[in-house]
């Protein structure tokens, strides 16, 4: 990783801080929303201390809801346990600098007990690195890539905030998917955030407008999963404080207006045994030439969808945006280059890879690719069979499963999951079932603008 523009080694780091080019050390985890929390050293005492002894934060980040209040019933961390410490264990692999920051550099930690004998299990991170341990005891690895998109506004958060986030100013005033003119009108945010990007160890492939007013998606390169998890944590990261900079705004809601487009987060994944794609086969599946690993796995990530989908739309927002034909699926479907399923297939030979395109913006990249990757070795496991391939509209494919609609539905198909106990833990189960229903009570307490609307005269 140290050779791509911007990782750093603790030997660099050192240098850059004895010239001042370095003097703050930002070191982070997610909560479970997927925002980075943590702390701000000094790039001496980090170097000194936290790079070999890390750090504490409290426990109480795992536990709180949007507004950062403890959120009370969690067995992990309470009121009666008093909110103690975890232990910030930093990646030093992850170090690097963070361009978009003045003389800062970045780096990610797992969360450990306090005691540093183990990961807590909760937490996003680790509940993806017990994915990929035990795909990697069976001798496989996994690549993939997110493909994020985001709406983008000439107002300030502040100003969207004041506003109570009514009457925003999109950057564009018509659709540009594709669109090099009206795409070329952001040019002056999407260029500095390819460059801060490429400048902070995030090799950067494109950006290009989406299907929406002011919709836009940037596209990093295809690497392993925890480090395209990793990635995608911090090109949010990036892109909203860059907006910040400028007096921008950018949300990754995945459906921030019922008129507008939503925001997805497809998710592109294959599988290596060694150097090799494990996908590439000569078995035949519809228009596919494939291995059995690769039937397998696509019959898994399908048939699990149910059990896992809090994990790919974790809000109440994200389950507006399965509408059709909106661009995001509603059908349990597989095809070979069909935008209209839920499964897309692309690529052939060494490129062949699966697509998912459920999962929303709004999206825990940890937990999002851990269902996945759960998922799929489930397939293996089991030789699960995909149904047969897709052709034509899938969003008129009545006689296929639905995606889930609801974030009640989906909690209460997580937590009556056997699959989802056995992969993640009945521990880790009951932690996020604890925290996707306290999201949904949030919701249901609150009296929205469409019911003001709807009945303050009229009823």
């Amino acid at each position: 990783m140290t050779n791509n523009p911007g990782m750093l080694t603790t030997k660099r780091l050192g240098e850059l801080a004895k010239s001042r080019e370095i003097e703050t050390v930002a070191a982070v985890f997610t909560d479970l929303y997927g925002r980075f929390m943590g702390k701000r050293f000094d790039v001496d005492f980090f170097l000194d201390t936290v790079a070999r002894d890390g750090t504490h934060g409290c426990d109480y980040l795992l536990t709180v809801d949007m507004e950062m209040e403890p959120v009370p019933g969690y067995e992990f961390a309470n009121w009666q346990r008093g909110y103690g410490d975890v232990h910030l264990v930093p990646i030093l692999d992850t170090l690097r600098c963070a361009d978009w920051l003045d003389r800062t550099a970045l780096v990610i930690c797992d969360v450990y007990s306090q005691s540093g004998h183990s990961r807590v299990a909760e937490a996003p991170r680790s509940v993806l690195r017990r994915q990929i341990d035990r795909l990697e005891s069976q001798g496989l690895t996994a690549d993939g890539a997110s493909e994020l998109e985001f709406f983008m506004f000439e107002d300030s958060y502040r100003d969207a905030a004041d506003q109570h986030y009514h009457d925003l100013s999109p950057t564009g005033w018509y659709l540009e998917d594709y669109h090099m003119l009206q795409g070329a009108r952001m040019e002056h945010f999407n260029s500095a955030v390819r460059a801060h990007l490429k400048q902070s160890g995030i090799p950067v492939e494109s950006t290009k407008g989406e299907w929406g007013l002011g919709q836009h998606e940037l596209n990093i390169r295809y690497t392993d999963v925890p480090t395209m998890a990793d990635r995608h944590a911090i090109l949010k990261q990036c892109l909203k404080e860059v907006a910040d900079q400028m007096a921008m705004s950018v949300t990754f809601m995945a459906k921030y207006s019922a008129d507008r487009a939503g925001s997805s987060c497809h998710i592109h994944l294959s599988l290596k045994r060694g150097d090799a794609n494990a996908f590439c086969g000569t078995r035949s599946l519809g228009s596919i030439r494939c291995s059995d690993e690769f039937r397998w796995f696509l019959g898994g990530w399908i048939v699990h969808v149910p059990d896992v989908m809090a994990f790919y739309a974790p809000t109440v927002n994200a389950y507006k945006r399965y509408q059709s034909g909106s661009w995001a699926p509603t059908r349990l479907a597989w095809s070979f280059d069909n935008r209209t399923a839920g499964f897309r297939i692309v690529g052939h030979g060494d490129d062949l890879r699966i697509e998912c395109r459920i999962p929303g913006a709004d999206c825990n990249p940890y937990l999002a690719y851990a269902a996945a990757v759960a998922s799929g070795m489930d397939g293996i496991t089991n030789r699960i069979e995909p149904p047969p391939m897709f052709e034509g509209n899938a969003y008129e494919a009545e006689d296929v499963a639905e995606v889930p609609r609801t974030l009640k539905d989906a909690i209460t198909l997580f937590k009556s999951s056997e699959f989802a106990k056995a992969a993640f833990g009945e521990n880790v189960v009951a932690h996020y079932v604890h925290f996707l229903r306290a999201e949904q009570e949030a919701y249901d307490n609150a009296v929205t603008d469409w019911e003001r609307q709807r009945y303050f005269e009229r009823i």
